[in-house]
């Protein structure tokens, strides 16, 4: 009579510890590296104190003032005041006043963020920071265009073609980077239901392989 010899069970340790332990050693890895930082900032030139005086920057104008001392959902209704403001200086080239915007210590970010966004917005003739204040000054000049009486032969050689390229690649370039971004900022959002899903993955992968092994 033969014997069955009862089959031995399967258990691949180094499979399970590379499958629950290489993704963890990779997301410690893109963490450690700011894989998923996103770098931003703006052009801001800030004037010495020395300057600023001066030029009596704080007298030169009556300044009307803006107190800001809360985030910007609570100072909606004073930022578009002020945008409104700023509007009207700018069309009536007004050179008598202006306005001066001060920050509070209780200031949210936020609202700073939006002020800079309105000056560019509203295409503010002049403004300067100076601690926690900015002065914003209305101007009269107007930039008028130079009429060129010199005559020029163009030539063709190729130059269009060669924007066409650079445009082409300028704008493939830029719908790869805001993929890119997409990615990155989707990934960050769903971090958090990623890794349940891939610890979901694992723990049924473990129930499976020990079921099967017990089946045998």
């Amino acid at each position: 009579m033969i014997s069955k010899q009862k089959r031995k069970r399967i258990f691949y340790v180094p499979g399970m510890i590379s499958l629950v332990l290489i993704p963890l050693f990779c997301f410690y890895h893109f963490y450690k590296v700011d894989a998923f930082k996103v770098n931003a900032g703006i052009n801001l030139h800030l004037p010495n104190k020395e300057s600023f005086f001066e030029y009596k920057i704080p007298s030169l104008r009556k300044y009307k003032v803006f107190n800001f001392n809360e985030n910007e959902i609570s100072e909606k209704k004073k930022l578009q005041d002020m945008q409104l403001y700023l509007r009207k200086l700018a069309n009536n080239k007004d050179t008598i006043n202006g306005i001066k915007i001060h920050f509070g210590l209780k200031t949210n970010y936020d609202v700073f963020i939006r002020t800079i966004d309105i000056l560019d917005e509203e295409n503010a003739p002049d403004w300067t920071i100076n601690e926690n204040d900015i002065y914003i000054l209305g101007s009269t000049n107007t930039y008028k265009k130079v009429k060129d009486t010199i005559q020029y032969d163009t030539m063709n050689c190729g130059t269009l073609e060669i924007m066409r390229r650079q445009a082409y690649w300028e704008q493939k370039e830029k719908i790869e980077e805001e993929k890119h971004n997409f990615q990155l900022s989707f990934f960050k959002q769903k971090w958090i239901l990623i890794s349940f899903g891939y610890f979901g993955l694992v723990l049924l992968n473990i129930f499976v392989l020990v079921k099967f092994n017990r089946s045998k």
